[in-house]
């Protein structure tokens, strides 16, 4: 028993004493950031000293004492030099790199899975995205693993700020219905009950163990600590607990910046409990008062390793982990210390506390000191072997069909889906489709009846012998739809994890998410953050635009043409037939899984149309000429009998309504040529190449805006009228621009277009005033 005691003893205080190395790194990190590299722009620099210390000891019982190779964490933003620190003493970051924290090509300010030098799991800095992405991570890997591939089961942690806490985006995720199975997810909760302003008034975490219960996730909690849990145990220890549980927040902050005699004091406070208090202060020195007010379970090694080990893994665990903001700096519990730095007097004080020096601020530890084996053993076992190169499946270019009839982008999706499970099998088998419970109502139907619905296990369904059925739900492991709740920011972070899939296990996924394009702006944020982080995924919106025109302003999109145009990491695409959507989401489907690959976004329209209206090329050599175009930005669509008067440049929906202006100009003698825009985001790369403001390749400005037609423009597409603006530049010629710019009305498409002045007549008439 004595050695054992002994054992335990010395690995804790090995533990304590990285833990310390850690603290003074990530200060020194953040130190040197603001007050020795130079900044000839005066501009802050900035770093999160106190958050960081906040998060010393849960990361160090983390890393060093629990983490395996398998598992995953994301870590919160402020406290990414901890991060920093700690792959440092693991070697896995040079000491060239803990200068350059917020510099150019440094280390960024968040920890940032694509540009960050050393092991990141998930890019974090958006407030509640980093929080939730493991929950999406976990689902991902599970998918995969269903798929036959080996990507582990590894534990995936969140380690959160209490503030993000606030976020909806947070409780979206939490209570889908998915989640709740999900027992490899782990939040670890920093509550050091301050944010970036003040200290938080009211005692908050009861409310919130609740509602993750509510969930049904296992809620643990390390609020105090072995000091606190000894006195809790002595005469008057009970009353002591009482005082600091009822204690309101900022009272506790305050005791925190007080001296020992302050303490005795201040603690007893004035209720009944103050006679036993003052009784239970007099048994204990100056420095046992000192240390035991702050000995919160968040900065218990001890404490916290009882938590881990009380984790649950048959559902979601979160951990409210008590801690101090600030804790073990000169700024500890200060409410205005987010931001704050320490002064070089009390850095010198930190350094001598912790064994360094300022002037020699990066010293690992000695390699046979016992921190030093511990630093080798936990490297050696938390390494991983890059993921292996997975080139995806060959997408094809063209499923060689010319779709007949009338039919509607949005349809045609489905229909393109289905053809390459027949052509295309090996690539789709990679595609995997989610909505937010919109699937019927996007022409998914049929997708789903051939491919399944994804869930971990295999489900009844009730509905399979019922005639009147058309949508069968099958629900089994092998499925390829995902079903997510009403909740936008769900289905893209989803999106992002599976679209990370290749680099992260080595297994290429087409995920392709399928929402209403209105709420296109409402997943926008978590969607573009996703890209960022290197997730690679096709956003579909459909329906799109005022074509929507029975449902009213509030479903009608405006400004998503925008949104494509400049979001970087993606190609955007409007196509106006079912020809176009195939030709461009199988460009698309072959950008995602590898490392030159990118994102995508598809507006598409549930207006029927007449594919005849496409004219598709029969000679095979002219059709992929079109092919090329379309995937490339846009085409010459109608050509005018000679040099045209006039140029309208049209998208999406609205093809047919250039067409029928055209025919109307020409009947009064103005000869008009038509150009089908598909990508207003690939036309203005290509005229800023053209500019000298980019290297990608300008031929399509030749093909589509041939230089010896130019002639007075007129735009108009199905959303704001800016994001075709920029075509009159490419041969500076007058130009007329419409589009929508106002909040819709229900109606008729008719009564719609005309409201919005996007209709034939409105085209007429702007054709003939430009001219």
């Amino acid at each position: 028993m004595t050695v054992s005691t002994t054992g335990e003893q010395l690995r804790h205080r090995v533990l304590s004493e990285v833990e310390q190395r850690v603290l003074w790194l990530s200060t020194a990190m953040i130190d040197h950031a603001n007050r020795v590299r130079p900044n000839p722009s005066g501009l802050k620099v900035g770093g999160h000293q106190a958050s960081s210390a906040s998060m010393t000891t849960i990361m160090t019982a983390l890393w060093f004492d629990r983490l395996t190779a398998a598992d995953r964490v994301s870590v919160k933003p402020h406290a990414s030099p901890v991060l920093h620190a700690i792959n440092y003493l693991l070697g896995d970051l040079g000491e060239e790199y803990l200068t350059t924290l917020r510099s150019f090509g440094g280390l960024q300010s968040y920890p940032s899975r694509s540009k960050d030098p050393d092991p990141v799991d998930y890019s974090t800095g958006s407030v509640g995205i980093g929080a939730t992405a493991p929950i999406w991570g976990a689902l991902a890997r599970r998918y995969v693993n269903a798929a036959g591939a080996a990507a582990g089961a590894g534990r995936q942690y969140s380690l959160v700020g209490d503030a993000e806490l606030d976020e909806g985006a947070v409780w979206e995720a939490i209570l889908d219905p998915m989640v709740a199975g999900l027992g490899e997810v782990c939040w670890i909760v920093d509550l050091n009950r301050q944010s970036l302003d003040r200290v938080v008034p009211h005692l908050a975490a009861t409310r919130l163990q609740t509602m993750f219960a509510a969930a049904g996730w296992q809620v643990l909690t390390a609020k105090y600590g072995t000091v606190l849990a000894g006195l809790f145990e002595r005469p008057g220890g009970e009353a002591l607990r009482r005082r600091l549980d009822e204690m309101p927040n900022p009272e506790y902050q305050r005791l925190l910046r007080c001296t020992a005699a302050q303490l005795r004091d201040r603690l007893p406070g004035g209720g009944p409990d103050g006679q036993a208090l003052h009784g239970l202060l007099a048994t204990l020195d100056d420095a046992v008062l000192t240390a035991a007010i702050r000995n919160l379970g968040g900065h218990d090694l001890r404490a916290l390793g009882e938590v881990f080990d009380a984790i649950d893994d048959t559902r979601p665990t979160v951990i409210f982990a008590y801690t101090i903001k600030g804790y073990g700096l000169s700024t500890e519990g200060h409410p205005q210390n987010h931001s704050s730095m320490l002064t070089l007097a009390q850095l010198d004080a930190l350094a001598e506390r912790v064994g360094m020096s300022v002037g020699a601020p990066w010293r690992r530890f000695d390699p046979a000191s016992p921190a030093g084996r511990l630093c080798d053993e936990v490297a050696a076992r938390l390494h991983r072997d890059p993921a292996p190169a997975a080139s995806p499946a060959p997408v094809p270019t063209d499923l060689g069909r010319t779709p007949t009839g009338t039919g509607s982008t949005q349809a045609a999706l489905g229909r393109t889906l289905l053809d390459l499970t027949r052509q295309a099998p090996r690539a789709a088998s990679r595609i995997v489709t989610v909505s937010p419970d919109v699937a019927s109502s996007t022409n998914l139907g049929g997708w789903i009846n051939k491919v399944g619905v994804w869930s971990a296990d295999h489900r009844h369904d009730w509905f399979a012998d019922d005639p009147e059925t058309i949508l069968h739900w099958r629900e089994r492991p092998t499925g390829q739809h995902i079903e997510l709740g009403i909740a936008e920011g769900n289905l893209v972070g989803l999106l992002g994890e599976l679209g990370a899939t290749w680099s992260r296990w080595g297994e290429p996924l087409l995920p392709v998410g399928v929402l209403y394009d209105p709420f296109v702006e409402r997943a926008l944020e978590p969607w573009s953050f996703g890209i960022y982080a290197g997730g690679q995924s096709i956003l579909v919106g459909t329906p799109a635009g005022v074509t929507l025109a029975a449902e009213g302003g509030a479903h009608q999109s405006i400004k998503t043409p925008s949104i494509g145009l400049e979001q970087p990491g993606c190609v955007s695409y409007e196509p106006a037939f079912a020809i176009d959507l195939e030709w461009t989401l199988l460009a698309c489907l072959a950008r995602l899984g590898r490392p030159d690959g990118g994102s995508a976004y598809l507006r598409l329209s549930s207006r029927p149309v007449d594919q005849a209206l496409a004219e598709v090329p029969a000679d095979a050599a002219v059709r992929e000429r079109r092919r090329r175009q379309v995937v490339a930005g846009g085409y010459l669509w109608r050509r005018a009998d000679g040099r045209p008067d006039i140029t309208i440049a049209a998208m999406g929906a609205l093809m047919p309504e250039a067409l029928a202006a055209a025919g109307r100009l020409a009947a009064v003698g103005v000869a008009a040529d038509i150009v089908c825009v598909t990508s207003p985001g690939l036309l203005f790369e290509a005229a800023q190449a053209r500019s000298g403001h980019g290297d990608g390749p300008s031929w399509i400005l030749d093909a589509a805006f041939p230089a010896d037609r130019a002639a007075p423009l007129v735009t108009v597409l199905d959303g704001h009228p800016h994001a075709l603006a920029f075509l009159a530049g490419i041969h500076r010629v007058r130009a007329s621009h419409l589009g929508v710019t106002r909040f819709g009305q229900s109606g008729d498409l008719a009564e719609v277009y005309r409201y919005h002045r996007i209709d034939a007549d409105s085209i007429v008439s702007a054709a003939l005033d430009v001219r």
